[in-house]
C-alpha cells in the first residue's frame, strides 16, 4: 500500500462495515456524521495546547456514550471480496473507515493519534508500544544506510546508545554529537547531502538543557535536514511543531500516562511522515511493528484532556521547590530560575501559564552524597521514590550517572555536563505542598546532622 490516506480529520466509526462499491452511500453517510461530530481541527499555529485538544474532534460511543468504544479487534472483516483487493492496492484506507489489520491502523489507536497530532500542533500523529519504538522507527524512516545525523550530546541514555552503538553497526548511520547550545557547531557539523536529521531534546535529560527550537529549526532547514524533538519532558510547557520543528516525539510513558503504570509512545508529525512509516513495503511502523494495544490507547485518551491541569501543579511545586533548595545552599538546576543559562529563552519560548518544566535536578557532587540524600527521602521521610521515570503523581528520585544515563561512559556524561551527583527529580503533586517540602527539610537536616558526626 503505497499511501495509507492518513487523515487527522477521520470520520466516527460506523458501526457496520461498508461494501467497497458503495462509494456514494459512504460520502452522505460520511457528511451526516461530520455534521453531527465535533469534529474541529485545530489550526497549526494555535498556541495553547489545551485549547487545541479541545477542539479535537471528540469520538463518541458506538451507543452514543460520551467515551468511546474500543476496537479491540486485531483483524477486520469486509462485505465484499473486491473490497480487499482495493484495500491492499491503497485504494480504500483508514480515512474512509476501512482498516485491514491492527498492526497497520486501529480505530481506536488512530483516535489517540489525533489526539496527540493536536496537542503539538501536527498535522497527523501515530502512537506506537514504547517511546524507543517511535524515536527508532522515525530514524530509521529517516536515514538509510550511509545516512547522518547530527544530535545533541545530552539525550536519554537510551537514545544516546541507539545512536552511538546500533545504529552504526547494525544499519551504517553515523551521528555527530554536539552541543545543542553552539548553534555555528550545530550548523559547522551538517553535511548537505548527507545529514538527514538534527535530532535535540526540547529540554534535555538529565541536564534541563532548554534547545532554541525555533533558531536549530531555521539552521537545519536551510540545509534541508528534518528536525526531530524528543518532548517527553515538556508537554504543554513546550510545543516543537509549532516553534518550527518538523517531528515530535513521545514517551507517553511518562507525563502523559500520569500513573507509571503504561508503556507507550508518538510519532507526531506531518501526514506524508505517518504516512510513509505505515505503508506496507518500506514503513518503520509497519514492518518493525511496534504495535500499540487498543485497550492502552483508549486509557490514554481518557488521561489526555486533564494533562494541562496536572503540567501546571507539576510545574508549580518544583518552582516553589527549586527556589527554596536554592535558598538552603543547594546546587539546583531547574530553568525556572533565573541563573539557569536558558531561562531567558524558555520564558521567550514556553505556552503561557504552564511554567518552567516538573523535573528538577539538585547536584550533590558525589554518588554517595546522592545515594544518601534519597535514601533519607525515601526510607525516612517519605518525600519521594527511588525509581527512574517521571510524570508520575509522587515524586521520584534517580541518580542519573549510574541509573537513564549508565549507558555513557565516562567522557560523555563529562561533555554532557552530568555530574556523579546529580539527582533528578521528578516532582509528584501528592499530598500539600507543605506537607511536601517539610519532609524534604528534615531529610536534609538529618543527612547534615549525620555528616557532623
Amino acid at each position: 500500500m503505497a499511501d495509507s490516506t492518513f487523515n487527522t480529520d477521520m470520520v466516527n466509526k460506523s458501526s457496520k462495515k461498508r461494501s467497497g462499491s458503495s462509494d456514494d452511500q459512504w460520502d452522505q453517510l460520511a457528511a451526516t456524521k461530520k455534521h453531527h461530530t465535533m469534529n474541529k481541527i485545530p489550526p497549526p499555529h494555535m498556541e495553547d495546547p489545551a485549547a487545541a485538544l479541545s477542539n479535537a474532534r471528540h469520538e463518541f460511543g458506538e451507543h452514543g456514550g460520551v467515551n468511546m468504544s474500543i476496537e479491540a479487534s486485531a483483524t477486520f472483516t469486509v462485505m465484499e471480496p473486491e473490497t480487499m483487493r482495493r484495500m491492499f492496492n491503497g485504494e480504500l484506507g483508514p480515512d474512509r473507515d476501512f482498516f485491514i489489520y491492527s498492526r497497520h491502523f486501529n480505530p481506536t489507536v488512530l483516535n489517540l493519534g489525533r489526539l496527540m497530532a493536536a496537542l503539538e500542533g501536527t498535522e497527523a500523529a501515530y502512537c506506537t508500544a514504547s517511546g524507543m519504538s517511535a524515536i527508532s522507527s522515525v530514524l530509521l524512516q529517516l536515514c538509510s544506510s550511509g545516512g547522518h545525523v547530527v544530535a545533541s550530546r545530552t539525550l536519554y541514555g537510551g537514545t544516546h546508545a541507539l545512536l552511538t552503538h546500533f545504529l552504526p553497526r547494525a544499519c551504517n548511520i553515523t551521528t555527530s554529537f554536539v552541543d545543542i547550545r553552539d548553534h555555528e557547531l550545530v550548523r559547522k557539523e551538517i553535511v548537505e547531502g548527507k545529514t538527514k536529521v538534527l535530532y535535540f531534546e526540547a529540554m534535555s535529560n538529565p541536564t534541563l538543557t532548554v534547545a532554541n527550537i525555533p533558531e536549530l529549526s531555521r539552521i537545519a532547514h536551510d540545509k534541508g535536514v528534518t528536525v526531530v524533538v524528543d518532548n517527553t519532558f515538556a508537554p504543554m510547557v513546550l510545543s516543537p511543531a509549532r516553534l518550527g520543528a518538523d517531528v515530535v516525539v513521545h514517551s507517553i510513558s511518562k507525563y502523559i500516562s500520569g500513573g507509571a503504570d503504561i508503556i507507550a509512545g508518538a510519532v507526531c508529525g506531518p501526514a506524508s511522515l505517518v504516512n510513509s512509516m505505515m505503508d506496507l513495503h518500506q514503513g518503520a511502523l509497519m514492518l518493525l511493528g511496534p504495535t500499540m494495544n487498543p485497550k492502552v490507547a483508549f486509557e490514554l485518551s481518557e488521561r489526555l484532556p486533564h494533562l494541562g491541569l496536572r503540567m501546571k501543579e507539576h510545574c508549580h511545586r518544583a518552582l516553589v521547590y527549586a527556589t527554596r533548595m536554592k535558598k538552603l545552599g543547594l546546587k539546583v538546576i531547574y530553568p525556572g530560575l533565573e541563573d539557569h543559562p536558558d531561562h531567558a529563552l524558555i520564558t521567550t519560548i514556553a505556552n503561557k501559564d504552564y511554567g518552567y518544566g516538573g523535573i528538577l535536578c539538585v547536584d550533590m557532587e558525589t554518588e554517595e552524597n546522592a545515594n544518601r540524600l534519597m535514601n533519607l527521602l525515601q526510607n525516612c521521610t517519605q518525600f519521594g521514590f527511588m525509581a527512574v521515570s517521571l510524570g508520575y503523581y509522587e515524586t521520584l528520585m534517580s541518580c542519573s550517572g549510574s541509573s537513564t544515563s549508565s549507558e555513557m561512559n565516562a567522557e560523555e556524561k563529562a561533555l554532557a555536563g552530568i555530574s556523579p551527583g546529580l539527582v533528578r527529580m521528578s516532582v509528584g503533586y501528592s499530598g500539600t505542598l507543605e506537607q511536601k517540602w517539610s519532609q524534604f527539610e528534615k531529610a536534609l537536616s538529618r543527612m547534615q546532622d549525620l555528616k557532623a558526626k
